[in-house]
């Protein structure tokens, strides 16, 4: 994925970004990333989004050892008892 790196923003620029991301729980690479593409009319369709979500985690999986999860009861007891 193509990386961009914006020099000299406008403090007032940031301020409003970094405001919109926390409204829109969102990190300022996100918003802004959100904000360009509805500027540029370039909003991937959801379909095509989840199925580049989906490809990237195939690709990358977060788990690579299921072995390694605990079972469920665990999870909850651990819980339970903080």
């Amino acid at each position: 994925m193509p990386l961009l790196q914006i020099r000299d923003l406008p403090q007032e620029v940031y301020r409003k970004l970094a405001e919109s991301a926390k409204r829109e729980h969102r990190s300022l690479s996100q918003q802004a990333t959100a904000l360009l593409s509805r500027a540029l009319d370039a909003d991937i369709a959801p379909r095509e989004r989840r199925r580049m979500l989906l490809d990237r985690l195939a690709a990358e999986p977060l788990v690579r050892d299921l072995a390694s999860i605990p079972p469920a009861e665990a999870l909850i007891r651990e819980d339970r008892e903080r």
